[in-house]
C-alpha cells in the first residue's frame, strides 16, 4: 500500500505544475535542533486564499523523511486542502533515530511560532490555524494541540488512526511492547528504567491523558479493520476530549486498514470538515 502511494505521487510530482491547485516551495528552514536544521514544505493556493493555515505533521511510526510527504502528497493532503483556498505548511519534525517524541513536540511548537510569526508574509490569520497528521503525525499534532499554552492554542485538529493512549492499547487492556517505542520516550530508549519512569513518560506522551480545559474541535478517521493502530485508540481520545466538554467527532472506516485504497476520498472529507472550522474568521462563522 504504502509502495504504491509513494508511485503515485511520483506520479504528482512530475505532473505539469500548472494542473495543481499551488505553489510548492521545498525545505523551508523553521529551525533547529542539535545542529541539525529543521524543514517544512510549504503549499500556497494558486487561487484566492481563505486566510487560514494548515499544519500537515509529517512523520510516519516517528519518521519524518521525504517518502512520509511524498504519501500525504498522493493522498492529497495538499490538493485537497489548498484547492479551498488554506496555504499549508508540510512540517517534518524530525525522526525517532535522532529526537525523542518531547524533541518533536517541541519542533512542532517551533513550526506554529515560525508561521504565527511569519503570517503577514503568507497571508494567514495566525489566530486561524489547524493541525492535521496521520498515524505517528496524527499522535504528534493531537498532542501539540492538547497540550498547547494559550498562546499557541491552535483551532482545529483532524487527524487519521492516530496512537493516543500508550498505556491503554485496545479493548482488552493489551499495551504496546514499550521495548518498541523506547526511543520515542527516551533519547537512550528504555536502559534499565524502571518501569514507574516508563509509564510516566508513555503517559506524558499520551494525547488521551493530556487533555485539558477547552481543547479545540477534533476529528478522527479511522479504520475498523486497522492492524497497526487499533480504532479503539481514536474512541478512547474522543472520549476523552468529550469528558473535557469537546467538541470531537469521529469517522469509522468499514474495513479501512492503515491506511486504506480510497484514503484520497476521506483527505477530501478533512479539507471540508477544516473549512468549516477554519474557513472564514470568527466573527464570521
Amino acid at each position: 500500500m504504502m509502495a504504491s502511494l509513494v508511485l503515485l505521487a511520483q506520479v504528482a510530482l512530475s505532473a505539469a505544475p500548472g494542473g495543481l491547485p499551488f505553489e510548492h516551495t521545498q525545505n523551508v528552514v523553521y529551525g533547529e535542533a542539535h545542529g541539525v536544521g529543521l524543514i517544512m514544505d510549504v503549499f500556497v493556493p494558486r487561487g484566492e486564499k481563505n486566510g487560514a493555515a494548515i499544519i500537515d505533521v509529517v512523520s510516519g511510526a516517528w519518521y519524518a523523511d521525504r517518502g512520509k510527504l511524498a504519501e500525504h502528497w498522493a493522498a492529497g493532503m495538499y490538493e485537497f486542502h489548498c484547492a479551498r483556498g488554506f496555504t499549508v505548511f508540510a512540517v517534518r519534525p524530525g525522526s525517532v533515530s535522532h529526537f525523542t517524541g518531547e524533541e518533536m513536540l517541541a519542533h512542532i511548537r517551533t513550526a506554529l511560532k515560525f508561521v504565527r510569526g511569519r503570517a503577514a508574509e503568507y497571508g494567514i490569520d495566525p489566530q486561524r490555524i489547524g493541525l492535521v497528521g496521520a498515524s505517528a503525525g496524527g499522535h504528534l499534532a493531537t498532542l501539540a494541540a492538547v497540550t498547547a499554552a494559550p498562546e499557541d492554542r491552535v483551532q482545529a485538529v483532524a487527524v487519521f488512526f492516530p496512537p493516543t493512549d500508550f498505556l491503554d492499547w485496545n479493548s482488552d487492556g493489551q499495551m504496546p511492547d514499550f521495548e518498541e517505542i523506547g526511543p520515542l520516550l527516551f533519547a537512550d530508549s528504555l536502559n534499565g528504567r524502571s518501569e514507574e519512569d516508563i509509564r510516566a513518560k508513555a503517559a506524558a506522551l499520551s494525547p488521551a491523558r493530556q487533555v485539558g480545559e477547552n481543547p479545540p474541535p477534533c476529528l478522527f478517521i479511522h479504520g475498523d479493520a486497522d492492524p497497526l493502530v487499533p480504532l479503539f485508540q481514536s474512541q478512547t481520545m474522543l472520549d476523552a476530549l468529550k469528558r473535557a466538554g469537546g467538541n470531537a467527532e469521529l469517522v469509522v472506516k468499514p474495513g479501512g486498514e492503515h491506511p486504506w485504497p480510497t484514503i484520497r476520498e476521506d483527505v477530501a472529507v478533512m479539507a471540508a470538515w477544516m473549512e468549516r472550522q477554519l474557513g472564514a474568521p470568527a466573527g464570521a462563522r
